[in-house]
């Protein structure tokens, strides 16, 4: 378990830095706050979704735990998650300005981390 929780950390942590650089970047561009936030969020996701299934939540001697069952609890539970993410970020954005949100957007996503790593040992990749 402890293990699981390093690597999780660990794969989250680079998620986390891909999804933020890419919704800056977006946003600096000029590009509106939700469909940013989830550009950066796919970004973060597909990386993510890889590199947990690969390592994290890989055993020794078995295949990596990816394919097509683990995709879609991982599309599922990804959808809800950036339903939260976006709604927080667009109220960040609306009620302090944008640079609230590019602050904000990191805590906000932390927060959703413990979530994400309990749907991923017992639901998403079991």
């Amino acid at each position: 378990m402890l293990r699981e929780l390093v690597g999780f950390g660990l794969v989250g942590g680079l998620q986390l830095l891909a999804d933020w650089a890419c919704f800056v970047a977006l946003t600096a561009l000029g590009v509106p706050v939700v469909p940013a936030n989830l550009a950066g969020r796919v970004a973060g996701a597909s990386l993510g979704f890889w590199a947990n299934g690969r390592y994290t939540f890989a055993r020794p001697g078995e295949p990596p735990r990816l394919g097509r069952r683990r995709l879609a609890r991982y599309l599922a539970f990804w959808l809800a998650m950036s339903v939260l993410s976006t709604v927080a970020v667009m109220g960040l954005d609306a009620m302090r300005g944008l640079h609230a949100a590019w602050l904000g957007k990191p805590l906000v996503d932390a927060a959703l981390a413990a979530l994400g790593f309990v749907a991923a040992k017992y639901w998403i990749y079991r």
